[in-house]
């Protein structure tokens, strides 16, 4: 099959959406379908093969986030090129309803539309005003899918219909058999994000590193992402900031390891998340898992079963969490082998096949359609 996947945000700055669309595109190429992937990157940006660059992004606040989007004529031009060059048997659009390529290829596409939703922001005035404008795109979309189902209740109440949900995937093997850091462990708490975005919570979990790192002596927490490092200690007393590990940006692979190393994974995130695919990378690894109680994280956590929850926001009960959690090796344990045992729903092998179900069903649609338009047209033609 060939596959056209659009992607709405910047490649070269690394993200859940974008993470999600390489290891599907990636998943799709081994099973060997041929695929190609249209994207927002800077000229210097270098790209897999099977991604063909929209051009420079520019940045828009999207979602209580800033999303490096790309939209405008040269854009529309370029996605048309696209669309031209290659007959694909398929497109997949991903946000289709954003600022970006998304929407200019649902209004230049012909064919077999899928779109996947990944946003859960139940109250978005700005999409409800918009849909006037966005409804003639979206009437072109065959089939939709949902990461989550807060991402699908986003999508009913904004922009009607339904979709199916097939969550983001994870190669949970990757992550299984990933080596530890001897390092990264002992009595180490994780946190990977985007440091300067506070929806990802780091304030609320330095907020809560004082009383954990008094009753947890030998406790650190290792912080892997970008932002301003001095500026997230701030808060913190001074001679305790040296407990707190910055590793800046790193690879998949030394994700994986940190993940595999550490004692629990902390997401304090805050709010606007539709799905939460570093607690399935985490759960992959082994690693016990503490998460905020948003909706999203508590349905990836079997509603606590794969992992503990404190409330939103509340650095007590996070700090109460930790402390117990650092102490308690048999509660880390049972939350590893439970974690592990549930993640294998998320894994690409079980994802992928979903995906491609959606694909052959709008594909087979379609093909059916055209052979009722061609034989009407003979018909017409005999005058039968």
């Amino acid at each position: 099959m060939k596959i056209g996947i659009v992607c709405p945000y910047s490649w070269d700055v690394p993200g859940g959406v974008q993470f999600h669309i390489r290891d599907l595109a990636e998943h799709l190429i081994r099973l060997g379908h041929e695929v190609s992937v249209l994207a927002p990157a800077d000229d210097e940006t270098p790209l897999p093969p099977y991604v063909v660059s929209a051009g420079r992004a520019v940045p828009v606040p999207y979602n209580g986030s800033v999303a490096r989007l790309n939209f405008g004529f040269l854009s529309a031009a370029r996605v048309r090129r696209w669309l031209y060059d290659n007959a694909f048997d398929v497109v997949h659009i991903h946000e289709p309803t954003s600022p970006s390529l998304g929407l200019l290829t649902c209004w230049a596409a012909q064919g077999p539309i899928v779109a996947t939703f990944h946003t859960s922001n139940p109250r978005s005035r700005a999409m409800i005003a918009a849909y006037p404008i966005l409804q003639p795109a979206l009437e072109k979309i065959s089939a939709r899918i949902a990461v989550s189902e807060y991402a699908r209740r986003t999508l009913v109440e904004h922009l009607g219909g339904d979709a199916v949900v097939i969550p983001n995937g994870v190669d949970v093997d990757f992550f299984a058999r990933a080596e530890p850091k001897e390092e990264w462990q002992g009595e180490t708490l994780g946190f990977i994000g985007r440091i300067d975005e506070p929806r990802k919570g780091l304030p609320v979990l330095m907020k809560a590193l004082p009383r954990i790192l008094t009753e947890r002596p030998g406790a650190r927490l290792l912080v892997a992402g970008r932002g301003d490092e001095e500026e997230a200690v701030a808060s913190l007393p001074r001679e305790m900031r040296s407990r707190v590990e910055f590793l800046g940006m790193v690879s998949d692979e030394d994700k994986a390891r940190l993940l595999r190393s550490v004692d629990v994974y902390v997401a304090p995130n805050t709010g606007g998340e539709s799905f939460g695919i570093i607690l399935v990378e985490a759960m992959s690894a082994g690693a016990p898992v503490l998460a905020a109680d948003l909706d999203a994280f508590a349905q990836v956590l079997d509603q606590g079963g794969a992992g503990e929850l404190f409330a939103n926001e509340d650095a007590d009960a996070l700090a109460d969490a930790a402390i117990r959690l650092l102490g308690d090796e048999k509660r880390r344990k049972e939350l590893s082998t439970r974690g592990s045992a549930h993640v294998r729903r998320f894994d690409w092998s079980t994802v992928g096949a979903d995906v491609l179900a959606v694909y052959e069903t709008v594909t087979d649609g379609a093909a059916a359609v055209d052979t009722d338009e061609r034989v009407g047209g003979l018909r017409a033609r005999l005058g039968l």
